[in-house]
């Protein structure tokens, strides 16, 4: 394969697509379970609750500080099943690339992708590609499928949440929304801030160990005020947050008030935003922050009763009303 740049015959099925797959795809992404010359494959579960997920990703630009579109396909498909309560197994991995891309920056993405899954532990043992016209994508769009197994009896969900409950995060939220929008150069800005693209696993895996664990959800689109409203929403129960506890970097603050971004709505791709019993929120916390990923952890907030809302007591000690997201401040962010 000589080409420089994706062509439409690449998407053809003929020789050109043969050999991108055989040496871009089959040479990066090997493992037992991939097999490129078959139309399905077995898998092999072990016993459990087979927990499934899918997700697409078209971020703007495709390589960004802390990351590219492939690391960030791993991480958030895995991630979503993490803080499901499963162990991550096996990927499939749908690529529609554009013509005229380059395709030593798609390699480049492929190798890390590879290697964000072996580090992750999962396999990617299915895919497919397709090719469109000039004009008709962005570079390169991934959509992911992800499947794991979750120990049988373990219970979270939105509906065990109950009042009294606190909210830990595990980081400071917003990095990766500036990291990417930095990356943009829309505004002449510069940063050496990296998204927090990464994965939960070890999050995930030290708070299953709590019974009073009830809810785990990873802030992507959306941010930690959307996912207060989620759990407001669904448990009909308020959400009380702390701005002096929520983790924010000076730098994402600092960018936020210039642009007039608020981070609490801003993605994040490493981080998980947890509701346990009040008892066993403290230990959580010092189990977390025990860890690389979860050093700069907090305590933010708590689940009350009615009314069902989601409240911010600000520094000043007032009270702000968060609404729940309607514009999208950063498009093409994940």
């Amino acid at each position: 394969m000589q080409d420089s740049y994706i062509s439409l015959a690449h998407g053809n099925g003929g020789r050109y697509m043969r050999e991108l797959i055989e040496r871009v795809f089959a040479r990066h992404l090997a493992n037992p379970g991939l097999d490129t010359r078959a139309d399905a494959v077995p898998l092999a579960l072990p016993d459990g609750d087979v927990m499934f997920t899918t997700d697409g990703f078209t971020v703007q630009p495709l390589e960004f500080p802390g990351g590219n579109i492939g690391t960030l396909a791993v991480h958030g498909t895995t991630n979503d099943l993490a803080v499901a309560g499963a162990e991550p197994l096996y990927l499939s991995l749908n690529v529609f690339i554009e013509e005229g891309m380059q395709i030593a920056q798609l390699e480049r993405i492929v190798a890390t992708l590879a290697e964000t899954a072996k580090s992750v532990g999962v396999r990617v043992v299915a895919g497919d590609t397709k090719v469109l016209r000039r004009g008709e994508g962005g570079g390169l769009y991934l959509a992911t499928t992800g499947v794991g197994i979750r120990t049988a009896g373990v219970r979270l969900g939105l509906d065990c949440i109950q009042a009294g409950d606190r909210i830990l995060v595990s980081g400071p939220v917003g990095d990766h929304g500036i990291a990417v929008l930095l990356a943009r150069e829309q505004f002449g800005l510069r940063g050496d801030l990296k998204s927090d693209a990464g994965s939960v696993l070890p999050l995930t895996r030290a708070a299953l160990k709590f019974e009073g664990l009830h809810f785990m959800r990873d802030p992507t689109r959306g941010g930690l005020a959307t996912v207060c409203h989620e759990i407001s929403q669904a448990s009909g129960l308020g959400v009380r947050l702390q701005q002096t506890e929520i983790p924010i970097r000076d730098s994402v603050q600092s960018v936020c008030e210039m642009l007039g971004y608020d981070p609490l709505y801003l993605a994040c791709e490493g981080r998980v935003v947890a509701v346990v019993a009040e008892a066993h929120a403290e230990d959580l916390l010092t189990q977390w922050r025990c860890l690389p990923e979860g050093s700069e952890a907090a305590l933010i907030g708590r689940v009350e009763e009615q009314p069902a809302r989601v409240l911010l007591i600000t520094e000043l000690g007032g009270e702000r009303m968060l609404d729940e997201l309607e514009d999208d401040p950063l498009p093409r962010i994940c």
